[in-house]
């Protein structure tokens, strides 16, 4: 007869023996996960640190799916091979063009009277054609002092009789900095060097040095933060009034480290936010310095604004008051970019989940490019046509994705981002002036990013601000198309000498207002 106690303890380490080995296999499970989840964080560093940034699809992958559909269109006719050999044609004229505008110095090139003898037969030589050969010459950054002499008037005859003299001075423009030497020339000068050429200061020290003057950057460092509180900032805040009376915005923010904040160590993270119209109305760029990344910051500052605004997914924009938020569709596709080269290299070409992915956020862009002549109306209609089936065939795939992907992976991140950020995402299709991404928005703050790689931090939060109200103005001159240099001059020159307080006269300096003189344009 079997052993009852034998059978209870063999029964025992069985169970115990498959308890063990579920845990096992749910560990193996789950260091596998692990290891692929590793495994793409190193893919994708090694293709930020080796590879191509670039972010573009090959024309022959833009769509898998309905590809007859999308890329038939009935109304447009062949192109001809005139028109095809056209393009490929190279351009002539092109470096004349570019010269043509430029002050010409000619330099003659002649023999002298006594060697214009025939070497052959002694009789006179006489001009047959002339040959031509065309440089461009550049001339280093001069200094030069300018000397103000105001006249002074007055009546001899009232002199002798002992009459009230009369007292006449010749007017003479206010400087921007009284009591300094600073010019409107020097400090647009030292603006455009740091802010659009990302030249720091004390390189700028240096190359005034080598030109024989002695200017310490801490002068120089003056010169921008009055400059900036006296004169750009009123001019600052008119651009902020005229942004908000405008119905779509773009926003966007980036860190910046400001040593002397009080009550905050040298090393703590402030933020530089971005605000920017959309692609109607006047172009205007501001920023906007502030010692965190909280959500208050983007209500201060947009406060009585109503409307649409482009953002990424940073959740610090939601719950604002009358305002519409729009989401990017390019941070959406750059996830699906990123978990697709995440993948091993055999398996990117292959019809995998995160190329399907990219597809859909490609027949969107696709779609979009099509429309960029469109007026608002015909954009659209045509969205609600073509883009809204797309969008709805994006969010199925999405919805049976979720289960079927790790939540960490780089594709679970891509999926769980674009569905969370659904509603933004798809609001595009509201109104015809709308865009798919905020693009607009981060090539307004990508030269702050760029020049922050030169000159590293800010000292004070109040050079700080001054570099944001400089950034403002010169950004908003370069999407206008003015030169920024030009611009500034032209605005040290006009501001010392108007009512600042009066709108009206702001108005006129406006970077996008007709009355500005052609010298502040870039193509003059």
């Amino acid at each position: 007869m079997p052993n009852i106690n034998s059978m209870k303890s063999t029964g025992k380490s069985v169970e115990q023996l498959e308890n063990k080995c579920a845990l096992l296999e749910q560990q193996v499970v789950e260091l596998n996960a692990k290891l692929s989840w590793y495994e793409e964080q190193y893919r994708l560093s090694q293709q930020r640190r080796f590879g191509s940034s670039s972010e573009q699809t090959h024309p022959q992958q833009l769509n898998i799916f309905n590809e007859t559909e999308v890329e038939a269109a009935p109304g447009k006719t062949e192109p001809t091979i005139e028109k095809v050999t056209e393009r490929l044609k190279k351009q002539t004229g092109k470096r004349e063009a570019q010269l043509e505008d430029l002050p010409v110095e000619t330099i003659e090139h002649t023999l002298p009277e006594a060697e214009q003898v025939c070497a052959c037969c002694g009789d006179d030589l006489h001009e047959m054609s002339t040959e031509v050969r065309q440089e461009i010459k550049v001339i280093p950054a001069q200094v030069s002092v300018v000397k103000h002499v105001r006249h002074v008037y007055a009546c001899r005859r009232c002199e002798r009789e002992g009459t009230e003299s009369t007292i006449v001075t010749a007017p003479m423009p206010a400087p921007p900095l009284p009591g300094s030497i600073a010019s409107p020339s020097a400090m647009s000068y030292i603006m455009t060097q740091k802010y659009v050429d990302g030249l720091p200061l004390y390189r700028q020290e240096q190359q005034l040095a080598r030109h024989g003057i002695d200017l310490s950057r801490q002068t120089m460092a003056n010169w921008m933060v009055q400059g900036a509180e006296r004169w750009l900032h009123p001019f600052y805040e008119r651009m902020h009034e005229h942004l908000l009376q405008q119905d779509i915005l773009h926003a966007d923010e980036t860190t910046l480290q400001v040593l002397q904040e009080p009550g905050r160590s040298a090393q703590s993270t402030s933020y530089m936010w971005l605000y920017r119209t959309g692609r109607e109305g006047p172009a205007i760029v501001l920023y906007d310095y502030q010692t965190t990344r909280a959500s208050k910051h983007p209500r201060q500052f947009l406060s009585g604004f109503k409307g649409y605004m482009h953002v990424d997914g940073y959740a610090g924009y939601n719950g604002m008051s009358g305002v519409t938020l729009v989401g990017c569709l390019a941070h959406a596709r750059r996830k699906f970019d990123e978990a697709l080269k995440a993948l091993p290299a055999e398996q990117r070409k292959a019809p995998v989940a995160a190329q399907e992915g990219l597809d859909f956020c490609n027949q969107l862009f696709a779609i979009e490019r099509e429309l960029q002549d469109a007026t608002p109306e015909e954009r659209y209609k045509s969205r609600l046509e073509h883009s809204r089936p797309v969008l709805e065939a994006f969010s199925s795939w999405l919805k049976y994705q979720t289960p079927r992907v790790l939540p960490k992976s780089a594709l679970g991140q891509a999926i769980a981002y674009c569905r969370n950020q659904w509603d933004k995402l798809s609001a595009f299709l509201k109104d015809g002036r709308l865009e798919l991404d905020n693009n607009r928005g981060e090539r307004s703050i990508k030269p702050f990013v760029i020049g922050r790689k030169n000159w590293l931090f800010s000292n004070t939060p109040k050079g700080a601000k001054a570099s944001a109200t400089i950034y403002s103005i010169i950004e908003s001159a370069k999407v206008n198309g003015l030169n920024p240099y030009s611009y500034l001059v032209y605005l040290f020159e006009k501001l010392p000498n108007i009512n600042i307080t009066d709108p009206h006269a702001l108005d006129e300096l406006m970077p996008w207002s007709d009355s500005l003189p052609d010298t502040c344009r870039m193509d003059k």
